[in-house]
């Protein structure tokens, strides 16, 4: 081996996975969540559930990763639908969708698609609560 532990290799290719904050509380985001890990078999997503303590390793405020999806790819940090591309793009079976979502014009209207979802999330939320 390299003089690297079998604990801080595997650390270490675990710091180049995606990173997903999510909404653990919110009965949508857990079923969205749920598919994806089901969903990510190559353990290619670090998902971390902010709705209690927040993410400390994350630069963005607790209160705006609950209000919107965010994603860390490649050291970037991306909100909504460029993160839900990024995570799709980390998923085989989904791949083709977020590159798809990497021309401008495609993730600007999946941008304008998420922004009506947010406004009626809360309504969704009580559906499906």
């Amino acid at each position: 081996m390299n003089g690297l532990s079998a604990k801080s290799a595997n650390e270490t290719m675990n710091d180049s996975r995606l990173k997903v904050w999510y909404d653990g509380a919110c009965p949508l985001c857990q079923r969205e969540i749920a598919l994806m890990r089901k969903l990510d078999r190559d353990d290619a997503i670090n998902f971390v559930d902010v709705s209690e303590n927040g993410d400390p390793n994350c630069p963005i405020d607790q209160a705006e990763l609950l209000a919107r999806f965010h994603a860390e790819e490649d050291g970037k940090v991306l909100s909504g639908a460029a993160a839900f591309a990024a995570m799709w793009r980390a998923i085989p079976s989904m791949r083709f969708l977020g590159q798809i979502a990497r021309n401008k014009t495609v993730l600007s209207v999946l941008e304008r698609l998420y922004i009506v979802f947010l406004r009626v999330r809360p309504s969704l939320q009580k559906l499906v609560s």
